[in-house]
């Protein structure tokens, strides 16, 4: 379940770069309004999705608590979820060598 999580979170971070670093442009550089309507709504789904998915693998107890806020609030910001990966990736089983 944390390794879902880990990947979701990598995902919702590359669409705040994206709305960013592409979206944002195409609308205040080249007059293109509708990127930054489209793209920032698939973020916006992302961002909510991802604070429920931390929500959620800390009730199931995968993760500690305190860890799903400091995720959460990491989301907020364009790289947090980038640096938020390294501690998730303590608590993914999926990221253990194999015997």
């Amino acid at each position: 379940m944390v390794s879902l999580l880990r990947r979701f979170s990598l995902v919702e971070g590359i669409s705040t770069l994206v709305l960013f670093l592409i979206a944002m442009p195409l609308k205040y550089v080249l007059g293109y309004p509708m990127a930054v309507t489209y793209v920032g709504w698939v973020h916006g789904v992302l961002f909510v999705g991802l604070w429920l998915m931390f929500l959620l693998v800390a009730g199931w107890r995968k993760i500690p608590f305190l860890l799903a806020l400091v995720g959460m609030l990491a989301a907020i910001f364009p790289f947090g979820p980038f640096l938020i990966d390294g501690r998730l990736r303590k608590y993914d089983c999926s990221d253990s060598p194999k015997a």
